[in-house]
């Protein structure tokens, strides 16, 4: 801290905290670690428990990666060897985790009869290309090398795991959260724009101070925004003001936080706002929804498609196949 103080019949100081330095700075040295080893497997680099729990933290975080499954979902043909729904939780596997496992199932003479779809949550690399299932402290499953396939999203600090696209944009999938659990528990606790009662008229006796403070008191919680009643005979017009504290409303600029946070999640998904129902601000609109759908599909869900192809490449069959996108169906005009 550094202090400039001039000495005048005032005591005038003024002093400042030096430059501020970003609180990540001080994580960089994990990033050499890349990913831990604990003795059984590999920890992932971010918690994975942390990311499920982020999942519904904002509507257009889940709803982005939920529009991306539901098209994979409505494109996938499916294998008598992978069902629709295992398909539906391995791709909201690999877009929410940045890792999409799954196992194979060998009948007697080895030829593989089904795919199974392994939470992304709970499984952790071991050496030697071993892969562990372990959903609690108690239960383990080991799986050999080349029995559980592992689809990665790369991450330029290590090898073992993959980490989704949408990492930079969780702080404003946290903080479109927190704005809208600050307003909530605000008009919940009915604690709205807190004030200072100030008078100067002299009441009559100590009751009449004692039944106002209850009747303030009692206009907080369930049911507030009560009208209040304060008789004082011969008061002036000043006699009693009310000295706000804060302006929530205008000083807190919910609107503006939902709306950057909200554009910011967005372009981390790179998901068309046509599609997720958000309605546009402006008259003019968000433009055509068959465009948007049709760059959508081009520039995310065929590069997805292809990432989840390479499961075809392990299984040696082709387990997923996709038909084309089509924004109209078949018959129509």
């Amino acid at each position: 801290m550094t202090t400039d103080a001039t000495m005048n019949p005032a005591n005038a100081m003024a002093f400042t905290f030096g430059d501020p330095e970003p609180v990540l700075e001080g994580y960089d040295i994990l990033d050499m670690a890349e990913s831990w080893w604990t003795g059984e497997w590999y920890e992932p680099p971010v918690s994975l428990s942390g990311l499920a729990k982020s999942y519904r933290a904002n509507p257009h975080h889940a709803s982005a990666m939920q529009v991306k499954r539901n098209v994979l979902s409505s494109c996938f043909v499916p294998h008598q060897m992978l069902s629709r729904t295992d398909f539906s939780a391995l791709a909201l596997d690999f877009l929410l985790f940045g890792n999409g496992w799954v196992t194979r199932v060998d009948n007697r003479l080895g030829r593989p009869v089904k795919v199974e779809r392994l939470p992304a949550k709970y499984m952790r690399r071991g050496k030697d290309g071993r892969a562990c299932y372990a959903p609690d402290y108690y239960n383990r499953q080991w799986f050999e090398a080349g029995r559980a396939f592992q689809l990665v999203e790369p991450d330029p600090n290590q090898e073992l795991y993959g980490l989704p696209e949408y990492i930079a944009a969780l702080q404003a999938a946290w903080l479109n959260e927190a704005a809208t659990l600050f307003r909530r528990k605000y008009y919940k606790n009915g604690s709205h724009a807190g004030f200072i009662l100030y008078m100067t008229d002299a009441l009559q006796d100590e009751a009449a101070i004692t039944n106002l403070k209850l009747a303030m008191q009692n206009s907080k919680g369930p049911g507030n925004f009560r009208n209040l009643l304060m008789y004082a005979p011969g008061g002036k017009k000043d006699g009693m003001q009310i000295l706000p504290i804060a302006d929530v409303s205008a000083k807190d600029e919910f609107f503006n936080i939902k709306n950057v946070s909200r554009d910011d999640v967005l372009a981390a998904h790179r998901v068309p706002p046509q599609l997720m129902g958000i309605i546009p601000n402006n008259t003019g609109g968000f433009g055509s929804i068959e465009a948007a759908a049709a760059v959508f599909a081009r520039n995310e869900l065929e590069p997805l498609m292809e990432r989840l192809r390479e499961i075809n490449d392990w299984i040696g069959e082709e387990v997923i196949r996709f038909r084309p996108y089509q924004i109209k169906p078949d018959d129509a005009s």
